[in-house]
């Protein structure tokens, strides 16, 4: 009950315009679509209310449509939670660890990241989606994974109403010839007759609605494994590139230290109770996490300083080796890195064999970095921003780092 009043009571009523975006007007739109034909179809042409399985078919429609928007809602308006505006750690000696936010005028809590997006420094930040409008972190991480969990079930489901009621309604109308099958739509031979018979609109409003639920169930469906994964680890998808940096800084100055991430509890259920909970709420504050018995309370952020003090491992160095027109979801480049695109409104950028590319954060499939232009002369910009496929580029060797830099490169040093 006290998660439902967090839902409907909004800190003020500018959460509304969450939803005056493309990214929730689609995906309550797929919603109300995939819903609103499976229940027509079960109801008028497929399994009537009046028998008992008809009816459970029904209720179950109804569930799916209502736990999908309570999670929806829920990972929209109660947010990730943010970083108190000027909040110091409680030890004034820990201040040495963190590192400071200008624009929040405060220091940032372990595993807390700045959006740019909202312009606030949250707590365990995921990453910022499109599709809620909102960034998926600490307080909301749940309620995220349990509508990608609900989405692709509930497709499924309204999937399976939609091919049953267009076999069961075609089946007698087919007419198999030498080279050509026809559908007679006017002939009706069910007995008793619908109430609205099932006609050529009736058939296109069902196909289109399919489509949408298998295409549904596989893009959310991946989404729903890659969330899961970094869950059972406790680890976002910012601490993986933050680790993977951590590795190539101990490889680049051959030290002799292994980096061990500090979050992970070493048992996978543990991690799975860091964001999951019978309560509804997550564990701890979102300020201060536990850590493993052999790390530092603040080994990863320590790791960061490091890093930012490190100006060669701030960024990592790719040549492009393959040509990227960039595209959002490349058909080309992979089943694996069209399924995993980003959901994020940060643009792609084109990449060009032999250009270089300095990559500041990335996924398993994808990265995310500056392209150095040449000529900076183009509309004064000299650096293009943006993501690319993991597999259209390769990292430069370090030695070989200075001699391999463009030209326009070198000038921005």
């Amino acid at each position: 009950m006290g998660t439902f009043c967090s839902v409907i009571k909004f800190e003020n009523l500018q959460e509304l315009k969450r939803l005056c975006h493309w990214g929730p007007i689609i995906a309550l739109g797929v919603i109300a679509i995939c819903s609103t034909m499976a229940m027509i179809d079960s109801v008028l042409w497929y399994w009537p209310l009046h028998t008992t399985g008809g009816s459970v078919n029904f209720i179950m429609l109804i569930n799916w449509t209502v736990m999908i928007l309570y999670n929806y809602f829920n990972a929209m308006f109660i947010g990730p939670g943010f970083v108190p505006l000027g909040w110091k750690p409680e030890n004034s000696q820990d201040s040495m660890y963190l590192q400071y936010c200008k624009v929040c005028q405060a220091y940032k809590a372990p595993r807390s990241h700045h959006c740019r997006k909202c312009n606030r420094c949250v707590m365990k930040m995921d990453h910022h989606c499109p599709w809620i409008n909102n960034c998926c972190g600490y307080q909301n991480h749940a309620s995220f994974t349990l509508f990608l969990l609900l989405a692709p079930l509930g497709c499924i489901h309204a999937a399976f109403i939609f091919v049953m009621t267009m076999y069961t309604q075609l089946y007698n109308r087919l007419s198999f010839g030498w080279n050509t099958v026809k559908i007679d739509m006017s002939a009706a031979r069910r007995d008793p007759l619908p109430i609205i018979p099932f006609g050529l609109a009736a058939f296109a409003a069902t196909l289109f609605a399919l489509g949408l639920a298998l295409g549904t169930t596989i893009a959310v469906g991946m989404l729903f494994f890659i969330q899961m994964k970094i869950i059972l680890r406790n680890k976002t998808s910012i601490e993986s590139w933050i680790e993977e940096k951590a590795k190539d800084r101990i490889q680049y100055y051959q030290l002799d230290e292994v980096f061990v991430f500090p979050y992970d509890m070493g048992s996978r259920w543990k991690n799975f109770k860091q964001v999951f909970t019978w309560s509804g709420v997550p564990e701890g504050n979102g300020l201060a996490w536990p850590v493993r018995e052999d790390c530092h309370p603040y080994s990863l952020t320590i790791e960061q300083l490091k890093q930012k003090a490190d100006k060669r491992i701030r960024s990592v160095r790719y040549k492009v080796i393959e040509d990227y027109s960039g595209a959002c979801c490349p058909l080309n480049k992979g089943i694996k890195t069209f399924f995993t695109s980003p959901c994020t409104e940060e643009p792609r950028i084109r990449l060009q064999k032999g250009e270089f590319i300095l990559a500041t954060r990335g996924l398993r499939y994808w990265l995310y970095g500056d392209k150095i232009l040449d000529d900076a002369s183009v509309k004064g910009v000299s650096r293009i921003r943006g993501w690319f496929p993991r597999n259209c580029v390769e990292k430069c060797p370090c030695d070989a780092e200075t001699d391999q830099a463009p030209e326009g490169e070198k000038k921005n040093r």
